[in-house]
């Protein structure tokens, strides 16, 4: 018995050594690699002179991988699309192979600043912002100049901001930034809004601001933003600058018309739309009438008409404002239907009590008579009201007073709405209720400053305007009632030409768009709550 007890004894010790040791021997993987990648060599080195080579190779200490070279890479100077080739992509490496296909100019420093598109293979940990540097003369330049980039109306500035300069010698002229590649770049990539130009020579030039969606180094006012330094920026200086970047309204231009129904053809415009004239060429019948609207989302005027000769299988036009004058010519398609008019309104259920009431129609209309409406309260009692046909809108607009607590029933007896081509509207019924007003907020600024006119703005967090007021003098306050609850910024535009309006800039003109300066921080307004806010460290 003692003999066996010692036996399992010891085959109970022995298993257990195994469990422990087997348990000391699972692997873990060991911590996470945070370390980015490092560079053994380079062929040619960094910062060589005289270079001429068409190849160069960087190698590192560990696989790595290149991501998102197209935007991440900036070569300054500019070389051509398709004067290089970056090997690998795609595919893990122990270097990044660089073929220089470009004839590169003479006497220049070039920097290739990958960002942080360079990756270790396996945790993806970046080698933030490696520059590789040469020189096709006999020495690098070193220069620098920096600044900061803002937004004209938004609160921060756009990722991937490309800051761009042009030497100022006797072949340069402003219009160089629409069609020339510039002489020095950088980008601010995708979460700084400081910017710095390196291994620049001395020398005068223009600093531009691109947010370049096109990534072509040129300037395409139809989606691109723009910003300058309105004076010429001379290298070396110890200045820094702030570049404000807008959207530019872009030089008028009509687009080809297409014709949309049986007797509608939209007509497409770049830039303002005022004074735009439509002058119809073809041959007409006596009694043929017409009418333009502006379409209500989208940069086109509508076009309607009636009463063609039966045998027009195309109409001529002409388009024109001040000096502009195109022609276009529009086939009628024959089997396409007429528009019916369809009624459209901008407030269903609530109503708050600061809105105005308005019936939109998708045909135009040219007369309202308001003696078919009655609005009545929900005691029946009857609610005076005035009526007014907006033009711009091509809607009806109804303006009445609005208590709390209460409901709305709006009635159109059939009549009411005439449009181009005689239809009229059924009887319409619309309820329209009001909340308690504490289930709003409200909002009171003060504005300190002393330069006028302003426009003191609340804007949603989509920087949607949802109340502003125009301000010419000092005043204690400006008030903003009823609020839904949500967060909102406060801003001031400044309106220097004064028209009543925020105004973007234009690059060949030389004009800056007008400051427009946030109160800091997010606001929140809350349901029977005022925000008391005095307007100062406006940035």
């Amino acid at each position: 018995m003692k003999q066996r007890y010692i036996y399992f004894s010891l085959v109970a010790v022995l298993f257990l050594s195994l469990c422990n040791c087997a348990k000391r021997g699972t692997p873990t993987g060991g911590p996470p690699d945070k370390s980015p990648p490092k560079i053994v060599k380079a062929q040619p080195e960094e910062f060589s002179t005289n270079f001429d080579k068409k190849r160069i190779r960087i190698y590192f200490n560990e696989y790595i991988k290149v991501k998102d070279i197209q935007k991440q890479l900036i070569i300054s100077p500019p070389i051509k699309e398709g004067g290089y080739i970056i090997y690998p992509q795609g595919s893990a490496s122990k270097y990044i192979d660089i073929q220089i296909l470009d004839t590169l100019q003479k006497n220049t420093t070039y920097s290739f600043n990958f960002g942080q598109s360079i990756v270790d293979n396996n945790e993806d940990n970046p080698y933030d912002y490696f520059k590789y540097v040469f020189s096709t003369g006999p020495y690098i330049d070193s220069l620098e100049v920096g600044g900061t980039i803002k937004d004209a109306l938004k609160r921060g500035p756009e990722k991937f901001v490309s800051v761009m300069l042009y030497e100022v010698d006797s072949t340069y002229t402003d219009s160089a930034v629409y069609k020339k590649e510039p002489t020095y770049i950088t980008n601010t990539l995708d979460s700084l809004k400081e910017f710095k130009l390196s291994n620049l020579r001395a020398g005068t030039y223009k600093m531009i601001a691109l947010k370049d969606v096109s990534n072509n180094y040129k300037f395409n006012p139809l989606i691109d933003k723009i910003g300058y330094v309105e004076e010429e920026v001379t290298i070396p200086t110890d200045s820094m600058y702030e570049i404000t970047l807008f959207k530019e309204i872009p030089t008028f231009k009509a687009t080809r018309p297409a014709q949309v129904s049986k007797n509608m053809i939209d007509f497409g415009y770049e830039g303002k739309v005022d004074s735009m004239k439509i002058t119809i060429n073809s041959e007409v019948a006596d009694n043929f009438r017409f009418k333009t609207t502006r379409h209500p989302e989208k940069d086109t005027l509508r076009y309607w008409f009636e009463n063609l000769k039966p045998e027009t299988d195309s109409l001529l036009f002409t388009v024109s404002k001040g000096s502009y004058s195109k022609d276009f010519t529009v086939k009628l398609k024959d089997k396409i239907e007429k528009d019916s008019m369809k009624l459209s309104v901008n407030y269903r259920g609530v109503i708050p009590p600061n809105g105005d009431f308005k019936v939109a129609s998708n045909t135009p209309i040219v007369a309202v008579d308001d003696s078919f409406i009655s609005i009545q309260n929900k005691d029946s009692i009857p609610v005076e009201f005035t009526s007014k046909f907006n033009e711009n809108n091509n809607s009806l607009d109804l303006f009445f007073e609005k208590k709390e607590s209460q409901r709305y029933n709006i009635k159109m007896l059939p009549k009411t709405i005439t449009d181009f081509y005689g239809q009229v509207n059924d009887t319409l019924s619309y309820t329209l209720t009001t909340k308690e007003n504490k289930e709003y907020g409200n909002i009171r600024l003060s504005y300190l400053d002393k330069e006028f006119p302003v426009i003191i703005q609340v804007v949603n967090e989509k920087l949607e305007v949802i109340a502003e007021e125009y301000v010419t003098e000092p005043k204690p306050y400006s008030e903003f009632p009823y609020i839904d609850p949500q967060f909102v910024y406060f801003r001031v535009v400044y309106d220097t030409n004064k028209n009543g309006k925020w105004d973007t800039g234009n690059y060949l003109k030389k004009i800056q768009p007008e400051t427009i300066k946030y109160f800091p921080g997010k606001q929140e307004v809350r349901a029977n709550w005022d925000v008391i806010e005095d307007l100062v460290n406006l940035k």
